[in-house]
């Protein structure tokens, strides 16, 4: 059996170790110390934002966020469907109730008209929605301007979640830096990682303040342990913050590799009948490619569905995924409120990740194409 190509795994800079090594070097294994702070300035830096909070995960970074905003038991906040769960469960941690909205098909992301449409019916019923969630999905910029003047208009924060978009630009303006707080995540899987961790990310620096007291167990100024509100145990460790440190010296590298592999892709594969790609509408969108995401039309492509090419890479230990299963399909939230045009379901049923690594190498590349071209039946140049 050949070697596994993996989705997207882990791809080490080489610097990495050096900043582990000095944490272990200076002792700084406890939680907080110089990694943190230097990767949050790193994170600041190159968002252009004032401030960052280094946390366990994307999603103890929305979860804070919707404290902070003041979201409740009863309340309601507005978030895309076509997404992963971490997006969605920190608003059902706090007794909300997420209200789904479905996508629309230029960059699968959240789509506006159904967005403003939601806001209005949600208002008629009496339930003005505290915030709104947008994602910017597999590293394309969402239709933001659009989102940010309707959530404008109508007085609503949003919570941006740029997970799997670090990197990415709408109109020179890096993602995440729109709303009135950002999310990143550096999951194994992201465009750079700390194995695991996220970030919070803001120009106001009272919420950045205070997500860091709030990810700190909340522990009040005082020589003895005092707590005044409840806290969470989400802040990012020294070890792991001097891993994300390393990271960030490669990670415009990372995104020119990741894009080089979509138009690797798209030359070798556009001209199929059937096959289509997630891709920037005009100049204005800038991804990160993080994924390099497809449709597979079995109308045009004899019959291939995107299952069958999951189960043909499957077998030569090549990993690929289905697209997101959209949040409204999901039974644990099959009692949500969804406002739907069926964009996301069919790209549900039609959609493929593609390996997409930093660390793919053109053998790797090759093998792919080979295994489609058995499936598909086209000529490799």
């Amino acid at each position: 059996m050949s070697d596994k190509i993996w989705l997207s795994s882990p791809h080490m800079g080489g610097t990495e170790q050096n900043y582990v090594n000095e944490a272990f070097e200076s002792n700084w294994i406890a939680p907080l110390g110089p990694n943190v702070n230097g990767f949050e300035n790193d994170l600041a830096a190159y968002t252009g934002l004032k401030a960052a909070s280094a946390l366990s995960s994307g999603t103890a970074a929305i979860h804070l966020a919707l404290i902070m905003l003041g979201v409740k038991a009863g309340d309601e906040v507005l978030v895309s469907s076509f997404t992963f769960s971490a997006t969605v469960n920190p608003i059902t941690y706090l007794g909300a109730t997420p209200i789904l909205i479905d996508s629309e098909p230029e960059t699968w992301n959240m789509c506006p008209e159904l967005l403003e449409e939601a806001i209005k019916d949600r208002i008629s019923l009496g339930k003005k929605p505290k915030a709104i969630i947008p994602v910017h999905l597999y590293g394309m910029p969402a239709k933001i301007d659009r989102i940010m003047e309707i959530a404008n208009r109508y007085k609503i924060p949003i919570i941006e979640d740029a997970a799997e978009a670090l990197g990415s630009t709408y109109k020179n303006k890096k993602l995440g830096t729109f709303g009135i707080m950002g999310v990143l995540s550096f999951n194994g899987n992201k465009i750079i990682t700390t194995s695991g961790g996220g970030a919070l990310i803001s120009n106001d620096e009272k919420f950045i303040q205070k997500s860091r007291f709030l990810a700190t167990q909340a522990r009040d100024n005082a020589p003895h342990y005092q707590h005044s509100e409840i806290g969470y145990n989400y802040r990012m460790s020294n070890i792991v913050a001097g891993i994300g440190r390393g990271q960030m010296e490669v990670l415009d590298k990372h995104i020119a590799l990741r894009r080089e592999n979509f138009l690797f892709y798209k030359k070798h594969l556009s001209e199929i009948d059937g096959i289509s790609f997630l891709e920037e509408p005009n100049k204005d969108f800038f991804s990160n490619c993080w994924l390099t995401c497809i449709l597979v039309d079995p109308k045009k492509t004899d019959g291939v569905t995107r299952e069958d090419i999951r189960l043909a890479l499957e077998a030569e230990n090549i990993e690929s995924r289905p697209l997101w299963k959209p949040m409204h399909m999901q039974p644990v939230l099959k009692d949500c409120p969804v406002y739907e045009n069926g964009t996301s379901e069919k790209l549900f049923e039609m959609g493929l990740c593609l390996p997409s690594g930093s660390n793919l190498t053109m053998e790797d590349k090759k093998r792919i194409l080979k295994v489609l071209n058995n499936l598909l039946g086209f000529e490799e140049d």
